[in-house]
């Protein structure tokens, strides 16, 4: 089953907690840190060529890291899980619709969710004045985001034209590719992609797009579904069939899909075309000359063929690569391109304080972390907070702001009242 969409929820590891542990022998802290929470990457791979694998899985988590262990021992980090997905998938953040990554190459990849960091254990807090101090962190939570996947097929060469002119028979004929083919519209529903050997040395690959009706940019017949796989292309090829058996005119169909093509995105219209005038052998020859010089007139080169009788179709093969190489040349394309690496990074916002009736509000990622990861239970996490926010110039804001003994302090989900409560925690 061929399927280019896909919706997907991911949630990177949460991290491991740090404890508070003490050496028994000689005092001291000796907790160790957590481990970080493992990330959730997604990687493009020649390996596949649909979305289907999505279908039934479409929920994925980065291993959670461990805990801190004594005499400083540190919990080992969560395992990363790498999401495989073909090459040409785009990937957008589905609150947003921001377009995150176009994964065009195999090896590419993007970090779709962070695993959050683990906790600091009580021996990362000592100093020369407190060498055992009763502090720790929690582990966080790992980011987590919805993600729509769509697929646009890769190929250097897009063969187009209305249904039954012998575009499948065409792929089937020039490459491995064995497509469905049958004498009525619509036989292929889904895009045949195929190699195709020019001369034993040099390739290209070809996509056969299904669908091209009147209409089709609007969704009509299969629709601007399969539209989208030829926007990567760089040559078309344009099937018409000059045996027009069921009274059609070759030229009014040329110019029909390519109205198609234009209607859908300006830049399908100006792609390079090679046209080619099927089922030459319904004809006798003074009736091809005829349909080519119509063609003619029109400023068109119709390279007559037939594809049932393999006639003419090598020197198809032959100029279709010619063609795509100068396109390549003038487009300055590399024969080889560097794996690239893709990381999602939100912007860090500053500290930021806001009044609420007899409340004050501080948000801001670090503040907001700070609290977050503490464990207030101690006097010396408390002290320990108050530190920090005097560093981060949090406290100096607040008075600036009005702040009072007495008002109420949230920072994140937290509540706290006055210096010398200021980690009770209220909520």
């Amino acid at each position: 089953m061929f399927i280019d969409e896909a919706k997907i929820h991911v949630k990177a590891g949460r991290g491991g907690d740090g404890i508070i542990c003490f050496y028994n022998y000689r005092g001291g802290a000796a907790g160790g840190n957590g481990g970080n929470g493992g990330d959730v990457v997604m990687q493009a791979t020649a390996n596949i060529t649909t979305l289907f694998s999505f279908k039934n899985q479409r929920k994925f988590r980065g291993k959670d890291g461990q805990p801190g262990g004594k005499n400083k021992r540190h919990g080992f980090s969560g395992d990363d899980i790498v999401i495989h997905v073909p090459v040409g998938t785009i990937v957008r953040d589905s609150t947003t619709g921001e377009m995150l990554a176009d994964l065009s190459h195999s090896g590419e990849e993007i970090l779709l969710a962070r695993g959050g960091e683990g906790g600091r254990g009580n021996a990362s807090f000592v100093t020369s004045v407190r060498q055992a101090p009763r502090i720790c962190e929690r582990g966080l939570h790992g980011e987590k985001r919805s993600i729509d996947l769509e697929l646009k097929l890769l190929a250097d060469v897009g063969i187009i034209g209305l249904p039954n002119v012998g575009k499948s028979s065409l792929i089937s004929s020039i490459s491995a590719r064995k497509a469905k083919i049958a004498s009525y519209p619509f036989t292929t529903v889904i895009p045949n992609l195929g190699v195709v050997d020019v001369n034993g040395i040099n390739q290209f690959v070809a996509v056969d797009v299904p669908g091209l009706i009147e209409g089709a940019h609007t969704g009509k017949g299969l629709g601007n579904k399969f539209l989208k796989h030829i926007e990567r292309t760089r040559v078309l090829i344009h099937i018409v069939d000059i045996a027009a058996l069921e009274g059609s005119d070759p030229l009014d169909d040329y110019m029909r899909i390519n109205y198609e093509l234009s209607a859908f995105a300006s830049e399908l219209a100006d792609k390079p075309q090679l046209v080619v005038g099927n089922k030459i052998d319904l004809l006798d020859e003074k009736r091809v000359d005829e349909i080519c010089a119509r063609f003619k007139q029109q400023g068109i080169d119709l390279l007559p063929i037939s594809v049932a009788t393999g006639a003419k179709v090598r020197d198809l093969v032959k100029q279709t690569y010619h063609l795509l190489s100068t396109v390549r040349k003038r487009d300055g394309i590399p024969a080889v391109r560097r794996r690239r690496i893709y990381r999602y990074q939100g912007e860090e916002a500053g500290i930021i304080i806001r009044r609420e009736e007899e409340s004050f509000i501080v948000a801001g990622e670090k503040v907001e972390k700070l609290v977050t990861k503490l464990v207030l239970d101690s006097q010396d996490a408390r002290d320990y907070l108050y530190e920090r926010l005097e560093k981060m110039g949090v406290i100096r804001k607040l008075a600036g702001a009005g702040y009072r003994d007495g008002d109420t302090l949230v920072i994140g989900e937290m509540e706290f009242e006055t210096r010398e409560s200021i980690c009770d925690v209220t909520t």
